[in-house]
């Protein structure tokens, strides 16, 4: 599957240097060749808008997860302290297939991925991460939605002897965000569980996250234990917690300013330089027609 028309970004400038040699050098060695074997993932050429992608501190330890605490640095800090085995996902709603399922049945006989994601915050900065994982499509297909089925809200894990931060009063626990069912299906929403290649650390939002690259960070919910398709729109704990500040879209705008800051320029993670943002986090050509006709200044 081909996603996006930026040149492609090599498979060496995704992954870690030295993974990816390994891996090369064990196949080579097995005289298995990189067409014929099921591996190593398949790479998926998305937009990284023909970045590099961020370091491997840099996307593990400076991260939003209020969970483990509202400072960047919490997360790396704090998340040694959750459990991720076993983890079960409860699925309702909606749907045909609802109960109660382990990552490893959920993902069974699906493709692993690599795809490199260009990523944007609310707070006006930003990352390119080599996300691996698995369709979000997918995964919905097998769960088999009813025609009801127009939302998709996906509720985060929330356990104060795990987790710091649920003893504040920050958010309304536990965190739970949504999507169109449009857009939950599209071909670049993808369910996370690893970056580099690697399993996915705790405070990334092991062992199953969100992301949709369009959207700012805070619609990519971590750690998720349920997954509910819906009729109508689930209300989100960022919407829910300041509704004049994050809509339910939470498309990135660079015309649409956060109350309390300018969302037109953004500094990526480990530059100094400002750049301007991009409409839809530069993947306008893959889903402005989602939302055609639609006043993007309301439905923000």
């Amino acid at each position: 599957m081909l996603i996006g028309r930026n040149p492609d970004i090599p498979t060496r400038d995704i992954t870690d240097e030295a993974l990816y040699w390994n891996r090369r050098e064990w196949l080579r060695a097995a005289g298995i060749t990189l067409a014929a074997t099921a591996i190593l993932p398949r790479v998926i050429r998305a937009q990284g808008n023909g970045l590099a992608p961020n370091t491997w501190d840099q996307v593990t330890g400076y991260n939003n997860y209020y969970e483990f605490g509202t400072g960047k640095e919490d997360p790396a800090q704090f998340a040694h302290t959750l459990q991720t085995e076993p983890w079960a996902v409860k699925v309702e709603g909606e749907c045909h297939q609802p109960g109660t399922y382990d990552v490893a049945t959920l993902f069974r006989g699906m493709a692993w991925e690599e795809r490199v994601y260009r990523m944007r915050c609310v707070e006006a900065w930003s990352m390119v991460i080599p996300w691996n994982g698995y369709p979000l499509a997918e995964v919905i297909k097998r769960l088999e939605p009813t025609s009801n089925a127009r939302f998709v809200e996906f509720t985060t894990l929330a356990d104060p002897a795990q987790m710091p931060g649920i003893r504040s009063r920050v958010l309304d626990w536990p965190y739970a965000e949504g999507l169109r069912m449009d857009e939950a299906m599209h071909p670049l929403s993808l369910l996370v569980t690893g970056v580099f290649g690697k399993t996915l650390p705790n405070q990334n939002g092991a062992p199953v996250r969100l992301i949709v690259p369009w959207k700012y960070g805070f619609k990519g919910g971590k750690s998720i234990v349920r997954i509910r398709f819906a009729r109508e729109q689930p209300m989100t704990a960022w919407n829910l917690a300041a509704p004049q500040e994050y809509g339910f879209y939470a498309n990135v705008n660079p015309e649409v300013d956060h109350p309390r800051w300018s969302q037109a320029t953004e500094r990526r993670i480990g530059k100094l330089v400002r750049q301007p943002t991009l409409m839809f986090n530069g993947y306008a050509a893959q889903v402005a027609h989602l939302y055609r006709g639609m006043d993007l200044r309301k439905f923000y």
